[in-house]
C-alpha cells in the first residue's frame, strides 16, 4: 500500500502505517532474532526491503537477521545519495536562474517605467508639461468636473496655444456644464480658434490626458493629488478606446458665435439627471457628478416635475420610469 503524502513504504500491507511496519513483519523479525534464522518463504518482503535480513550462506532457504544499526546503511545509503543529488541539482538551476536574475534586471533597468505614480501637484503639473511639451501629433483630454478654475486655465493656456502652433491636432472633452462657465469658455475660444476641437457630453466619469496615444496621464483611484503616468500600451489603448467612446455621444461647440445651448444639450443634460434621480442619487451626487450646483438640479427637476404633474421625489422617480421619457 502507498501512503499520497509521504510515497512508497517499506512495508506495503494494509496493517501497517507510514511510520510503523505491520505486525507480522514485527512477529517474523522477533522468530529470526530468537531462532538464529528464518526460513525464505516465510520472511515478509519488507524484512527484505529494510535489509533486516539476508541469505544465510551456509544454509541456503533461510535468512539470517540482522541489527537494524547494520542494515540502515544499506537501507538508508541510496536514498540518502539521491537526496544529495537533489540537493545538488537544486543548488545548480537556482544559481543559473540567478544568473539569467541578473541579466532580466540589468535589460529592464534601462526601460521606462510602465507604471509611475505621480504625487503632489507640483509634480503631476512638471509630468504634464514635459509630455505635452514633447507631444508631437495628437493630444486627448477629457475634462470633469464643470468649468475649471481660473489659474488651472491660466497654466494650461499658453502650453496649449504652442502645442498647437505646432501643428498637435488637439481634441477635449468637456461637460455641458462648462457652456455656461465663461473661464472654461474663454480658455475653449482661444484654443479652437488655434484649431483645437471642442466637444461636451452630460457626464465625463474620469478625467485624462493621452499624448501621441503612448503615454496617458489618469487619477490613482481615492488618492487626492495623485496620478498615474501610464506607459503600457495595452493600458493606453484602453483609455484612448474609453476617451472615443465618450466623443462619438458627444456635441461640438464651435467658436463661430453658434448658440452655446441648445435643445440637444438640455435634452441630453437633462435625461442624465433623470437617469440619476431613478437611480436613487441625491441632489449633491448628481451635481458632483456633473459639475454643477444643487440648485441647477433641483431646477432642472421642478421643470420635469412640473409636465409630470409630480408632487414629490419618490413619485417623480416612478413616473419617469414608467412615462418612458428616458427611453433613448
Amino acid at each position: 500500500m502507498k501512503d499520497d503524502q509521504s510515497g512508497p513504504r517499506a512495508c506495503d500491507c494494509r496493517e501497517s502505517s507510514p511510520d510503523r511496519p505491520c505486525e507480522a513483519a514485527l512477529a517474523a523479525y522477533r522468530r529470526a532474532l530468537l531462532a538464529g534464522s528464518l526460513p525464505q518463504d516465510g520472511a515478509p518482503a519488507c524484512l527484505r526491503a529494510l535489509q533486516l535480513v539476508v541469505t544465510d550462506r551456509d544454509a541456503p532457504g533461510s535468512l539470517i537477521p540482522v541489527p537494524p544499526e547494520t542494515a540502515s546503511f544499506a537501507a538508508l545509503g541510496p536514498i540518502e545519495e539521491a537526496i544529495g543529488r537533489q540537493r545538488r541539482n537544486h543548488r545548480a538551476v537556482r544559481a543559473s536562474l540567478a544568473a539569467f536574475e541578473e541579466l532580466y534586471a540589468e535589460v529592464h533597468r534601462l526601460e521606462q517605467p510602465v507604471l509611475t505614480r505621480l504625487v503632489g501637484r507640483a509634480v503631476i503639473s512638471k509630468a504634464l508639461d514635459a509630455a505635452v511639451g514633447s507631444c508631437q501629433e495628437e493630444l486627448l483630454t477629457a475634462q470633469p468636473g464643470g468649468g475649471r478654475p481660473s489659474h488651472v486655465l491660466g497654466e494650461a493656456l499658453p502650453r496649449d496655444l504652442r502645442m498647437l502652433r505646432r501643428g498637435v491636432r488637439q481634441r477635449t472633452i468637456y461637460q455641458h456644464t462648462v457652456r455656461s462657465h465663461r473661464a472654461t469658455l474663454s480658455y475653449i475660444e482661444q484654443v479652437a480658434s488655434a484649431g483645437a476641437e471642442v466637444r461636451t457630453v452630460a457626464e465625463v466619469v474620469d478625467r485624462l490626458i493621452v499624448c501621441d496615444r503612448e503615454i496617458a496621464f489618469v487619477p490613482a483611484p481615492d488618492e487626492p493629488d495623485t496620478a498615474l503616468r501610464v506607459q503600457h500600451p495595452a493600458l493606453v489603448s484602453m483609455v484612448v478606446r474609453q476617451f472615443d467612446n465618450a466623443w462619438s455621444r458627444s456635441v461640438p461647440i464651435r467658436p463661430d458665435g453658434a448658440p452655446l445651448r441648445s435643445s440637444v444639450i438640455m435634452s441630453d443634460l437633462q435625461r442624465t439627471i433623470l437617469l440619476a434621480v431613478v437611480g436613487g442619487e441625491t441632489d449633491a451626487s448628481i451635481a458632483r457628478r456633473l459639475g454643477m450646483s444643487r440648485r441647477s438640479v433641483a431646477e432642472h427637476m421642478r421643470k420635469v416635475s412640473e409636465q409630470l404633474g409630480s408632487n414629490s421625489r419618490a413619485q417623480l422617480g416612478y413616473l419617469l420610469a414608467t412615462s418612458g421619457l428616458l427611453e433613448p
